[in-house]
Parts: structure tokens; C-alpha cells; sequence
């Protein structure tokens, strides 16, 4: 299955050992990344999936594929800025979360919209939102958690 997995285009170090975790983790479970392909987040959990030979999209606001940082394998030129944030969870089968801002959170509300599972690994707060998310402590329980919501949905 593809996963996407969205975060902070400017991150700590400790959340980008989290996320390159995340990164092998599906990787290693026979999952495709799907994130912005841009650095980050994106940069971090595609170089983790990369380590344990997994596939990786990126899909990238501007109109250069080359635009995508060294561990994207398929880069997907939009040239719709902050509006592929829409196009990022739409072509996961599920989602992880992890920190972020605004764009983050954008991700997590389309997540909503396209009815797609949505794990939270130090993420947002989602209350009062039609948004069932799922949230973890470790890299290996949000995929836990995204590869249990996929089994029960239809």
C-alpha cells in the first residue's frame, strides 16, 4: 500500500530521526512513502525508506520534478504550490502525521475530506473535526495503527 506521510518542511533534529524511523519502517513492512518531496519531513522519512529499499513520491509544489530531494524515487511536478497539499494524502491509502504547521495541518484536514486513516505521531490535536485520528507513540505503532485501519476499512 502507499502511505503518505506529512510533517514540517523545517524540523528538529530529534522529529527528523523520527521521521527517517517512520521512513524505514514502512519501508521495511512493504509500504510506498508518498510526502511533498521537498526537505524536512519529506526529506527524512523518504531517506529512511531509501535505507531499506523502499519506493518513494514526491509530490512537489512547483513545476520542476528536479526540485525533490535525493531520496525521492518518482517526483510529481504540480506547479500548484500549497495547493498539492491536497494531492499528498489523496494518493496514500493512509496517513502519518507528524509535527508540523499550518501545511500539516491543511494535509490532515484533506486526509478528513478523502476519508483517509489518519495516525498522529506528535502532530496536531484534532478535536471537534470529523477526522478519526489515531494517536501513537513510536514510529513502528503508527504504522501498527495505519496498517490496522486499513485492514478495516471496506
Amino acid at each position: 500500500m502507499r502511505v503518505s506521510v506529512i510533517g514540517g518542511g523545517a524540523i528538529t533534529d530529534e522529529q527528523a530521526t523520527r521521521a527517517e524511523a517512520v521512513g524505514r519502517e514502512l519501508a521495511a513492512r512493504g509500504h510506498a512513502v508518498v510526502c511533498g518531496g521537498r526537505g524536512g519531513t519529506m526529506e527524512a522519512v523518504c531517506r529512511g525508506a531509501k535505507s531499506e529499499g523502499g519506493t518513494t513520491i514526491g509530490i512537489l509544489p512547483g513545476e520542476r520534478r528536479e526540485a525533490a530531494n535525493d531520496s525521492v524515487d518518482i517526483p510529481i511536478a504540480t506547479g500548484l504550490g500549497h495547493a498539492r497539499n491536497a494531492l499528498v494524502p489523496l494518493n496514500g491509502d493512509a496517513v502519518i502525521a507528524l509535527a508540523g504547521g499550518v501545511g500539516t495541518l491543511s494535509e490532515i484536514g484533506f486526509a478528513g475530506i478523502y476519508d483517509r486513516p489518519v495516525v498522529g505521531l506528535e502532530t496536531h490535536a484534532v478535536s471537534g473535526l470529523e477526522i478519526d485520528l489515531v494517536t501513537v507513540d513510536t514510529p513502528s505503532g503508527a504504522v501498527d495503527a495505519v496498517e490496522t485501519a486499513l485492514e478495516h476499512t471496506p
